[in-house]
């Protein structure tokens, strides 16, 4: 697997495919930050004048509401139906969903108005948006599920939406309708740092600009992340550090994709 991902960083590097952000506040630097290292090219337009135009000369757009505003959803709805129309790859994290009945319609009008065409979110955010009883805490999932049950749940919405479901965790699930890919690496030491599930979804949305396989995209992206971290970690350990010096170790991670064909 690593090897494919290698290949599809490859043509990353040589495309430098241009990905369109409506992202949070939070985390915004970090996502175009990652998106840079692995060779692509980010742009955070968020205003409805302009979004339109913005996503047409796009490859990707990626959707985040983690510090959702209303002025924002308009932008949203506006770039996802423009690339829909133009058959350009719109990836989904619904940040928070479960948090308030606010966030929920969000996700609700996004789903009514545009297709997605990868889903990514941890354990309770997909079941809040499966009208499942999840325990969210914050943005983060309160979930420990089984393995076979977020298998279930994934394949469900993925048949729902008609999109690729990926549901990150101790074991991350990915489901394209009845197929699912299971990814058991990555590091504890991520959950340490702000926004590296947001990063996870951009470079998921890089993924999407080289392949037609959103299933293959998703499993890269995080895959790609997950691996990073643990050379971080290592990386990291082995000079005594801690988060700060972690995350640095991640971006440089992130941008050495020999990595990959480890």
């Amino acid at each position: 697997m690593n090897a494919d991902i290698y290949k599809l960083s490859n043509r990353i590097r040589e495309e430098k495919p241009l990905v369109h952000l409506v992202t949070n506040s939070v985390t915004r630097n970090d996502c175009a930050n990652v998106v840079i290292a692995i060779g692509a090219s980010p742009i955070m337009a968020i205003d409805s004048r302009e979004v339109e135009e913005v996503v047409s000369v796009s490859k990707a757009l990626v959707l985040n509401i983690g510090t959702i505003e209303e002025n924002i959803v308009e932008s949203m709805i506006l770039a996802g139906k423009k690339a829909n129309s133009l058959n350009i790859p719109v990836i989904l994290d619904p940040v928070g969903v479960g948090v308030s009945e606010f966030r929920k319609n969000i996700v609700g009008k996004i789903f009514e108005n545009i297709h997605v065409s990868i889903i990514k979110g941890n354990q309770s955010e997909i079941k809040t948006i499966c009208g499942l009883e999840a325990n969210s805490k914050g943005v983060d999932s309160g979930d420990n599920d089984s393995v076979d049950e977020i298998t279930r749940i994934s394949q469900i919405l993925s048949k729902k939406t008609n999109s690729v479901v990926a549901v990150t965790g101790k074991i991350d699930v990915i489901s394209q309708f009845d197929k699912t890919v299971y990814l058991s690496n990555g590091n504890k030491m991520l959950k340490k740092i702000t926004g590296t599930g947001c990063m996870g979804t951009a470079l998921v949305g890089v993924f999407s600009t080289i392949t037609n396989n959103m299933l293959e995209a998703a499993v890269a992206g995080i895959s790609s992340l997950n691996t990073a971290g643990d050379i971080a970690y290592k990386k990291t350990t082995d000079i005594g550090g801690g988060c700060g010096s972690f995350k640095v170790n991640l971006f440089d991670a992130i941008g050495a994709s020999s990595y990959l064909t480890k």
